[in-house]
């Protein structure tokens, strides 16, 4: 297994370190992060993004929360800490969970010192053990194309590989286990307005593996797949309702629509921290909705000073007004399997398969 040298978190004793997203592909550069809310910052100004990677960044930052206070702990302000690293992504239920168990780790520690150790600990756990789980995923993916083919055609959507993760990528990582049996793929990333994090993100890693990788616009996958032999769509995913009802950047639905009009296989790859089985069907799945201005604007990038990531100029009229939901949600009926570190399975299967683990 051909691992990526992608790394988007790192971590030393006082300090965390986030490639920053927004900056790519011009440069690969560094923020060090030393407290909760310039973690929160990132997380919101989406300078780390991708489920997974949002909820280790959150864990590490409460760590950075937790090293800065000292003496007896105020569960007060320990609970309004991790209400506020929630709020910075709520639709994510990675991150979600991941508050949840250090909120129940963090049950017998009485100081400011203890909570840290039990918290620094939980995050590298949670950096290790993520990916352990995209190798697994990859993996059993992998299994689900003919292995008598030599040569895969794959669309993908958003960005779901070493950036989003841990460093080896849910979607992406399947991409990457394919290659590494000796085949051939050929990926089609979806650009993924507003934020273009297939144009940005997917094509990069892409490149950066020496995997063959072409641009298409978000409209252009019903073309594609009419005009070409496509044999799936790989996507990644926020939250999954118990029914299988699927968030995902917005964009997903559409391509899920258009996958099942042209018979393509349609496989949502997600570890198990990805299932919800607290929420019935996607309709209890809280969406997100972003600024206005990402959708209107061409120069919402911008760095920590203020400074244009990208040439500044507008793509709508002066008072126009847009919709930015951050994601959608696919119905269960059009995925054909999920994929996970635990095998892959139908929608009516995750109550079985969760439970089973």
């Amino acid at each position: 297994m051909t691992q990526s040298t992608l790394r988007p978190i790192l971590w030393n004793s006082d300090q965390m370190e986030l490639l920053d997203q927004r900056l790519l592909p011009a440069k690969k550069e560094y923020l060090k992060i030393k407290t909760i809310d310039e973690t929160i910052s990132a997380i919101r100004d989406m300078a780390v993004r991708g489920a997974p990677a949002i909820a280790i960044t959150g864990m590490f930052g409460l760590v950075l929360f937790s090293k800065s206070k000292s003496g007896d702990l105020d569960r007060r302000i320990v609970e309004s800490a991790i209400e506020q690293m929630f709020q910075s992504r709520p639709t994510a239920v990675n991150l979600s969970f991941a508050l949840e168990e250090a909120k129940r780790r963090a049950e017998g520690a009485k100081s400011y010192e203890r909570l840290t150790e039990i918290w620094e600990t939980y995050a590298l756990e949670m950096l290790e053990n993520d990916f352990k789980s995209n190798l697994s995923l990859g993996n059993y993916g992998a299994k689900l194309f003919d292995a008598n083919q030599s040569e895969f055609h794959i669309i993908t959507h958003c960005n779901t590989g070493a950036l989003a993760t841990a460093g080896h990528g849910t979607a992406l990582g399947v991409i990457r286990s394919l290659r590494d049996m000796g085949k051939k793929v050929v990926v089609y990333a979806d650009e993924t307005r507003p934020f273009l994090q297939g144009s940005r993100l997917t094509a990069f890693e892409m490149m950066e593996e020496g995997i063959e990788c072409y641009i298409i616009t978000d409209g252009m996958s019903g073309w594609l797949m009419d005009t070409k032999k496509i044999d799936a769509v790989l996507v990644g995913c926020d939250r999954v309702a118990k029914n299988g009802d699927t968030a995902n950047k917005i964009g997903t639905y559409n391509l899920a629509l258009a996958a099942k009009a042209h018979s393509v296989p349609f496989y949502v790859c997600a570890t198990k921290d990805s299932f919800d089985l607290n929420l019935s069907t996607g309709k209890d799945i809280p969406i997100e909705m972003r600024r206005e201005e990402e959708v209107l604007l061409y120069d919402f990038l911008k760095d920590r000073t203020g400074n244009f990531l990208i040439p500044e100029g507008k793509t709508a009229p002066k008072g126009a007004r847009a919709l930015n939901p951050s994601f959608d949600v696919t119905k269960f009926h059009l995925i054909t399997s999920f994929v996970t570190e635990f095998g892959s399975f139908a929608p009516n299967e995750i109550s079985d398969r969760l439970n089973s683990i």
